[in-house]
């Protein structure tokens, strides 16, 4: 089965039967509505009314049908009872950890649960929570929704960085990455200065991670820390990969540092009351640095629609390439001057925000050219093997 043939199928043939004949599809599960519901729900009663707003149709009318009117919440809520309970870990060097939820931020809003960062910031000092992907996506949406939903004020924002990103940025070749190449990662810097300015811009302090990597020469790091303090940041090498804490035990001291002095003034960049097709145009010019935002006259008119319903307040949720500030994945380092695709847009009444799916991504990606299962088998002892 293709990528398209996922994404979009055609169900319900062969009579009356078997209902309303209509096209539909298959999203990954970290793109969907009750993994988001999962991640933004405070308790179990909110993750109830949660799971009871999501629209699973809609009525000839065009009214919507909720998953409460066909009293499906509490069912759901007793199957996910047990997996809203965050799941403690511990670390290498056994510090504890939680691991909870799983949203992509190419897709989905990127953040773990609003109930595993709220019991750790309980329990510790300081709390460190990642979004996936890069600033413009896990940052912007970490800051735009589950910040604004869950009434969270982050004191810093850590953006890693590698040397090899910056080359890749900079023009050079994913197999020629491990040569020294001083002028590329130059090349490359803009980009990760447009993600410290993007942080910023929402009222919060940057301080930047370099993951080392054992490639990484010493003028390569220098010329990182350099490009960044001429934005007013600070970047600190991190080994923890090589040598564990200790080789992150400066980055953590510096983090705490700025993270005491308490001079955040954290906002969104958007508020609640702009219209949902102009909190778009303010993502794709202020994040992405777009010209303009492309929509077809229906798309318009359904976020119109939403808004008269009510939904008007919602944050929105960019589902786009990884790859690069534009919806073309092609194009790297900081790009300006280029226009941002609008596909389609979802209403996810019950998470609280309106997802706008740009240019070619997919909510539902295939199998790699080679999927893991065929590499999958018993060996002459009956030992399983492939499986790592």
């Amino acid at each position: 089965m293709n990528d398209r043939a996922l994404r979009q199928i055609t169900c319900s043939l062969g009579g009356v039967a078997n209902g309303f004949p209509r096209e539909g599809g298959f999203d990954i599960t970290v793109a969907s509505e009750v993994m988001a519901i999962l991640c933004l729900a405070n308790n179990l009663k909110d993750l109830e009314k949660r799971l009871g707003d999501m629209i699973v149709a809609y009525r000839r009318d065009r009214s919507p049908v909720f998953a409460r009117d066909i009293k499906a919440e509490g069912a759901m809520t007793v199957l996910l009872k047990d997996a809203m309970q965050p799941n403690l870990v511990q670390t290498l060097e056994n510090n504890p950890a939680f691991v909870h939820g799983g949203p992509f931020a190419n897709i989905a809003h990127g953040c773990n649960s609003v109930i595993a960062t709220t019991t750790a910031l309980k329990l510790a000092d300081y709390v460190v929570t990642e979004a996936g992907f890069g600033a413009d996506l896990g940052a912007e949406k970490f800051l735009n929704i589950k910040c604004r939903k869950a009434g969270l004020s982050p004191s810093v924002v850590v953006v890693v960085a590698t040397v090899r990103a910056m080359k890749m940025n900079g023009g050079v070749a994913k197999a020629d990455l491990g040569q020294e190449n001083v002028d590329a990662v130059k090349a490359g810097c803009p980009n990760l200065g447009r993600h410290i300015e993007n942080v910023k811009s929402f009222g919060v302090p940057v301080v930047v991670a370099i993951n080392h990597f054992v490639t990484d020469t010493d003028a390569e790091v220098d010329a990182v820390k350099a490009y960044v303090a001429q934005q007013g940041a600070e970047a600190v090498l991190s080994r923890h990969w090589e040598l564990g804490s200790e080789g992150s035990a400066d980055l953590a001291k510096k983090v705490a540092e700025i993270a005491d002095a308490g001079t955040a003034n954290f906002a969104p960049i958007y508020p609640d009351e702009m219209s949902l097709f102009d909190k778009i145009q303010t993502i794709a010019k202020r994040i992405y640095r777009a010209d303009e935002v492309l929509a077809d006259k229906k798309i318009r008119d359904q976020l119109k629609l939403w808004e008269e319903q009510g939904y008007g307040h919602l944050p929105v949720c960019m589902a786009k390439t990884q790859y690069s500030f534009s919806t073309d994945p092609n194009l790297r380092g900081a790009p300006t001057g280029h226009s941002v695709p609008v596909r389609e847009v979802r209403l996810s009444a019950g998470a609280g925000f309106v997802v706008v799916v740009c240019g070619e991504i997919m909510t539902m990606p295939g199998l790699p050219r080679v999927p893991s299962a065929e590499a999958i088998h018993l060996n002459d002892e009956g030992q399983i093997e492939g499986l790592f």
